[in-house]
């Protein structure tokens, strides 16, 4: 059974830094890509970073674009996301999220990316930007 499992969400105040951790289990294949989504109560979920494990190539919104970072360690089977500069409107929950079948990082990432494309999804991190 695949499972995605999210940790390191808290409190900081605006300009602090945080990093999010994501690790997978009951895989049986390497998946194509994984992404970080993020959401804010009212809102729908965007689509934030996005990491593709066949070459390595990382995506991000133009809303964390130099501030946020995506990486993985395979051999921890656990997937990243430093945040730093954070500012309020950073505030949301964050989950990371993948697929069985390939997707295109440049889609998760944007807004058009239906929120509930992906199959598999973790129960999320909250993070909460102090002003």
């Amino acid at each position: 059974q695949v499972q995605l499992v999210e940790s390191g969400g808290g409190l900081v105040q605006s300009g602090g830094s945080l990093r999010l951790s994501c690790v997978t289990s009951g895989f049986t294949y390497d998946y194509y890509a994984i992404a970080w989504f993020r959401q804010v109560p009212g809102k729908q979920r965007e689509g934030i970073s996005c990491l593709s494990v066949g070459d390595e190539k990382t995506y991000y919104a133009n809303s964390v674009e130099g501030r946020f970072a995506i990486s993985r360690d395979a051999a921890k089977n656990t997937v990243y996301l430093q945040m730093n500069d954070l500012m309020p409107e950073d505030t949301g929950t964050y989950y990371c999220a993948t697929d069985s079948s390939p997707f295109p990082c440049q889609i998760a990432v944007s807004p058009a990316m239906h929120p509930n494309a992906l199959a598999y999804w973790g129960v999320g991190t909250p993070v909460t930007v102090s002003s």
